[in-house]
This record gives structure tokens, C-alpha cells and sequence, in this order.
């Protein structure tokens, strides 16, 4: 545990003494966003752009790393045990791209479908029964939706078959 929070701290360090756009803390065994992360990088939150959570063990995600950091580009959670979004994510409004893929959803989060800059949305993996297309299709940047290996509702998964504005990955598409 003692190395985890190690290299926790080392990568947080490298962020901020580097400058850096972006921060790595994939495969950290994290349950959460660590709190403390919030402080030490409340100096240079504005200039991050890229975060990796990938491969952790984090049940949850809170209001306060969306609002903290609110420059973020690309956000990739794949791999955790999410469930959900809070609310805040909608309020992303520079979020290019979400990689939610191998977690725990069972309902799409629908809030994505309000942030006007998202191109890409990775939902492979979960257990997404229903997926709202028609606000998907209003939204005026997507361009990639992936929900491979998901039990997608029959349908759903008739109506991913019609052409859409964005392409589309799905298990019976493809």
C-alpha cells in the first residue's frame, strides 16, 4: 500500500514540477481520487488537459475532479468500477473525449450527452441495456461511440443498424 501512495506522489510531483499537461495515475489501486491530489495540484489544475485513472479499483468519482479540473481534454477512467457520473461532468465544457470502458454502468450517463465538445464516448464493457439516440445524435461534436460487449436492448441494437451522424461500434454491427 505505502508504495502505491508512492507512486501516487511521484507522478503528482512530476505534474507539477514539469509542468506538465497531463496526469497519469493509471494502475495506482486507487478506490477514489485521493483528496490530497486536489491541494497539491490546485496550482496547475488549469493547465491540465490529459488524466489517466485507468486500472484502479475507484468505485466512484466526484463532483469536485470535474470541477476542479475543468481545462480537461481527455478523461480515461477504463477499467474501475464505476458506476455512475455525478452531475458536474456535464459541465465539462472543453471534454473531448471519455473512455468509460470495462466498468460497472447499467445505465447510459446521460449527462455526457450535454457536453457540446465531446467527439468520443467509450462505453465498451458495461452492462448498458438502453442508450439515449436521440440525444446522442443532437450532440453537435460526436463523432465515435463505442458499446461493444454490452446487453444492449434488441431495439437499441435494431436501431444502431440505421445510419447515424457518428460511427457507431457495437457487437452486432460489426
Amino acid at each position: 500500500m505505502a508504495e502505491a501512495v508512492a507512486n501516487v506522489a511521484r507522478r503528482i510531483n512530476a505534474t507539477v514540477e514539469e509542468g506538465k499537461d497531463s496526469l497519469d495515475l493509471s494502475n495506482c489501486k486507487l478506490i477514489s481520487f485521493p483528496e490530497g491530489v486536489f491541494k497539491v495540484l490546485r496550482s496547475v489544475s488549469g493547465n491540465i488537459r490529459f488524466i489517466t485513472l485507468a486500472d484502479n479499483e475507484m468505485k466512484a468519482i466526484s463532483s469536485k475532479f470535474f470541477s476542479t479540473f475543468t481545462q480537461l481534454r481527455e478523461l480515461d477512467l477504463r477499467g474501475n468500477v464505476l458506476t455512475k457520473l455525478p452531475d458536474a461532468v456535464g459541465e465539462m465544457e472543453h471534454l473531448t473525449s471519455i473512455n468509460l470502458a470495462n466498468n460497472s454502468f447499467s445505465d447510459f450517463p446521460d449527462k455526457l450527452t450535454e457536453i457540446a465538445s465531446l467527439e468520443r464516448i467509450d462505453l465498451e464493457g458495461n452492462s448498458i441495456t438502453e442508450i439515449p439516440l436521440e440525444k446522442l445524435s443532437a450532440m453537435p461534436a460526436l463523432k465515435w461511440l463505442n458499446v461493444k460487449s454490452n446487453p444492449l436492448d434488441s431495439n437499441i441494437q435494431a436501431a444502431l443498424q440505421s445510419p447515424h451522424k457518428f460511427e457507431i461500434l457495437s457487437t452486432t454491427g460489426s
